[in-house]
């Protein structure tokens, strides 16, 4: 199994003419089978570090692995690739096709990678049954609630058994009690295939679900809960 590991990573950008670092010298490692939260205001540069880790950008500095390889030293089709074989994430907007079902839907990665309809749907099933959505496969994102369709991204993510988990307040949609199930889920799911998983989350009850907690605050981060989030919760 691979680890993820960030190193010196910095990731600028311009608002109004001023430089921003976004991400500014992180180093972050996260092992295979370890669940790690990231909390942090908005702004924080959490989404950033997700969508660097995913090979979506690419570091201004510093390097992003995973395993052997420089993520961010790969050519355009080889990070394409390895997003759709071997990452899976799940986004905060949930980026599903309109006209498809949820099974569509679910099935969307295998699909681009060539797969057959039905093979791929055989694949997709048992995720949307592991979410709770087996009375829901034929539905289409219009006719399914919010947290509903949320659960359709978070199987999609799933359905390549991918070897890296990265999610984005997949919690954020989802009702208290559905919340702690979908972060059991992915620990679970972390546990279980030895993969290391990144959760990006405002959601309190993440603490007691993940292995380890690290707070982002303006592209710098650190260990633990900061003392005004611990604040905010109690």
């Amino acid at each position: 199994m691979s680890s993820l590991e960030l190193r010196e990573v910095v990731k600028h950008y311009h608002a109004g003419g001023e430089p921003v670092r976004a991400v500014d010298r992180v180093s972050l490692t996260v092992a295979p089978g370890e669940f790690v939260a990231l909390y942090g205001p908005s702004g924080s540069g959490k989404t950033t570090l997700l969508l660097l880790a995913a090979g979506l950008m690419t570091p201004d500095a510093g390097t992003v692995r995973f395993g052997e390889r420089d993520i961010s030293r790969l050519s355009p089709n080889d990070r394409a690739l390895y997003r759709r074989r071997e990452v899976g994430f799940v986004f905060q907007s949930f980026h599903l096709m309109p006209g498809g079902t949820a099974l569509d839907n679910a099935a969307l990665k295998l699909l681009s990678d060539g797969w057959s309809m039905n093979k791929a749907h055989r694949a997709a099933r048992p995720w949307l049954d592991r979410v709770g959505l087996d009375e829901r496969l034929h539905h289409k994102p219009a006719e399914l609630s919010m947290g509903e369709r949320q659960r359709v991204a978070i199987a999609r993510a799933l359905v390549n058994e991918p070897g890296l988990l990265l999610t984005d307040e997949p919690t954020g949609s989802l009702d208290s009690k559905r919340g702690r199930e979908t972060l059991e889920l992915l620990r679970e799911i972390c546990h279980e295939r030895g993969i290391p998983a990144v959760l990006v989350t405002h959601d309190p009850q993440a603490v007691g679900v993940v292995d380890t907690v690290h707070t982002l605050r303006d592209g710098h981060l650190g260990a633990g809960l900061d003392a005004d989030l611990e604040v905010v919760w109690k």
